[in-house]
């Protein structure tokens, strides 16, 4: 007996326990391949989104655009992807992730190929608006995704790296971008990256199953996904049913799209004004810019899977998900409040630092926010639908961050000291919400939902 029980951990490690029985993880690796696939989508979603930024010297010169209609064509796509957020968790909970995020996958990459179809503002704006609807599944597929393929304990790291593919996925868009523009054209650019995206859909549709219709999943890996879920999420399916806009009903749903409003916030801000801040508050020279401006992002990637390595090993510890989520949810926004700090300082580097400090800890931190979607749900079938809800209040603080900082920088004559004051503001509003708002990160109970409501969602 003792040793078809070497034979067996020669095949496997011991992973930590549930309930108090030891589990093995098993070789077999199909779960990490679909994380792998979540984080290549992700990356060509942020590739197709900032394929018009590296293009726009070029359209506007052709078209003779404005600054401000160039400006109205760029925020196009956040207006109806906000929007569209709240539609598409619940699609990609009706019809399941496989044809949700293969469905939307083809549609951004039709409408970002179109634009070398552009003709002038009217067609490359509809075309921008059409491209916020195409890309909205894109992150509700991801957690459901999560969800469904990771055991709890290695859902922290699972989710850190499909996020970090928005990261990547913009470094990359450049080089890209600029290298097909000097070989082929801005339009070829369009085309070519759309082309992307229907070779990513083909891909995800040909692969993407439940580990249960898995067919070439080994029964130990299947056992070691199952071992560790929210049995209480399976048990209410056969309860009531419930609207995704019920769920707006729970304070924790509140909790977290606040909370997720205001660290998009702060993302954000990195994403828009931060090449800004380093020209006309700090005086940075292009070749500066370019060589410093990058290390923020840089440095968030590695930060981000390390928020996910911790989050994993906290669990494995015997931590609950409450503390474990909250403790690096405010923990990170706690760090991330170092951005305040460069205010206080004239040397670059010692800026530039604490600014890297800042958007590191936000990712780190970022890794454990995308985990309560699918911790939080009464079901499994609300993943998605919880998804939506966040990341509709992620995207309106991209809309609202683009207005206020600019607004800001008019009224005190280009300062950056209010728009930074601004987004520490927001880091303290995120902590409150995520420590005082969200009590526990558990399944939400269904009957928290009046009995009329229940009855007639039926």
């Amino acid at each position: 007996m003792s040793s078809d029980l070497s034979k067996d951990r020669s095949k496997a490690r011991v992973a930590g326990s549930v309930d108090g029985r030891a589990v093995v993880r098993p070789k077999g690796n199909v779960r990490w391949m679909i994380i792998i696939l979540a984080f290549i989508g992700t990356a060509i979603i942020y590739i197709d989104r900032a394929n018009l930024s590296a293009a726009v010297p070029y359209i506007q010169e052709e078209f003779s655009l404005t600054s401000t209609q160039v400006g109205l064509i760029l925020s196009g796509f956040f207006w109806t992807y906000s929007v569209s957020q709240l539609v598409a968790g619940w699609f990609v909970d009706k019809v399941g992730v496989r044809r949700g995020y293969a469905l939307g996958a083809i549609l951004w990459s039709i409408f970002t190929a179109a634009t070398a179809l552009g003709r002038g503002f009217a067609s490359l704006l509809t075309l921008r608006l059409l491209l916020g609807v195409g890309e909205a599944p894109g992150y509700p597929s991801n957690v459901k995704a999560v969800r469904e393929w990771m055991p709890r304990r290695e859902r922290g790291f699972a989710t850190a790296l499909f996020d970090s593919g928005s990261r990547v996925g913009t470094a990359l868009s450049l080089p890209i971008v600029v290298l097909v523009i000097a070989l082929l054209g801005w339009r070829e650019s369009f085309v070519v990256t759309g082309l992307l995206g229907i070779v990513w859909a083909i891909a995800w549709y040909a692969i993407y199953r439940t580990p249960r219709e898995y067919k070439r999943l080994s029964p130990e890996e299947l056992a070691y996904i199952e071992r560790d879920q929210e049995a209480k999420q399976q048990e209410a399916l056969t309860g009531p049913r419930i609207r995704w806009i019920d769920l707006l009903r729970f304070r924790s749903v509140w909790g977290m799209m606040l909370g997720n409003f205001c660290v998009a916030f702060v993302i954000y801000w990195f994403v828009t004004w931060f090449p800004t801040y380093l020209v006309d508050g700090r005086g940075f020279s292009l070749p500066s810019l370019g060589l410093l401006g990058p290390i923020p992002a840089l440095a968030a990637v590695p930060l981000g899977w390390l928020g996910g390595v911790v989050a994993d090993r906290l669990i494995r510890a015997g931590w609950g998900s409450t503390r474990a989520r909250k403790t690096c949810i405010i923990g990170g926004l706690v760090v991330s409040t170092s951005i305040l700090l460069s205010l206080f300082t004239d040397n670059a580097v010692v800026a530039i630092a604490l600014l890297s400090l800042s958007y590191g800890s936000l990712t780190f931190a970022n890794a454990s926010v995308w985990l309560l979607p699918g911790e939080l749900a009464p079901t499994t079938r609300h993943v998605g639908s919880l998804a939506g809800l966040m990341n509709f209040a992620g995207s309106l603080a991209g809309i609202l961050v683009s207005i206020a900082v600019g607004a800001l920088l008019d009224a005190t004559g280009g300062s950056f000291t209010a728009p930074l004051v601004m987004t520490f503001g927001f880091l303290v509003l995120g902590i409150f919400s995520f420590a005082f708002i969200i009590k526990r990160v558990e399944p939400l109970e269904l009957d928290a939902v009046s009995p009329s409501t229940s009855a007639s969602t039926k």
